[in-house]
């Protein structure tokens, strides 16, 4: 599996994951980002993911080479300390230019499946969000989490009334999920990657005001 490396170093590699390719294979099956990370290291241990990513979420994903990095890297999205700027491309978008989502999430299961919901009894969950262009009917917005819940910026955008494009769970399918870990730092290291938009993203972030300084890189 041929997965574009955004960084490498002896101890981590940020990989660019393609949308719609999940991280771990689960009891679905299916091809996944962990079916090429022995091509990363010859070690006969690792390497290891760092963290996950939705299967349709594009982007920087960290993986770590050795297990001394891994349980750092672990430790520090476990205490919040990496930074992590995600881009959305949200229907409709908020009034302000900047504001936090505060709202606490809990899984629920039915007969037809699991998603996760805002409720009392959910988990804390913190989003940081700050609009960087709008067009026609959309808002292109920086989201950066403060906690790692599954699935929170997808439904703290669509409580706060604009989902991302193309989010068949919270809002509407068509076209892509318009969600892209668009860059990742790690504290303490010199790891320090950003992805390009992915292409199915690339018409809504254009008519928002975005511009390709590298359109070498477009739909990588």
């Amino acid at each position: 599996m041929d997965l574009p490396i955004l960084y490498a170093d002896p101890h981590y590699v940020v990989l660019n994951k393609p949308a719609g390719l999940k991280v771990h294979a689960g009891p679905g099956g299916g091809p996944s980002v962990e079916d090429g990370l022995k091509a990363l290291s010859r070690r006969k241990d690792g390497p290891w993911l760092a963290h996950r990513l939705d299967a349709d979420t594009s982007g920087c994903l960290l993986v770590a080479l050795r297990k001394q990095a891994l349980l750092k890297a672990q430790a520090d999205f476990a205490a919040g300390r990496v930074e992590k700027v995600y881009w959305a491309v949200v229907a409709g978008g908020p009034d302000q230019d900047s504001g936090g989502i505060s709202a606490p999430l809990e899984k629920i299961t039915t007969r037809d499946g699991w998603r996760m919901a805002v409720t009392p009894k959910g988990q804390d969950a913190e989003t940081e969000w700050r609009v960087l262009g709008r067009g026609a009917g959309m808002t292109w917005l920086a989201l950066t989490p403060h906690t790692g819940r599954t699935h929170q910026l997808r439904v703290h955008c669509a409580q706060a009334g604009w989902p991302i494009l193309g989010d068949a769970l919270y809002g509407h399918a068509g076209g892509g999920l318009h969600l892209m870990s668009r860059a990742l730092a790690l504290p303490g290291t010199e790891v320090r990657a950003e992805a390009p938009p992915p292409g199915h993203i690339v018409g809504a972030l254009t008519n928002c005001g975005w511009v390709d300084v590298y359109p070498s890189l477009r739909g990588a």
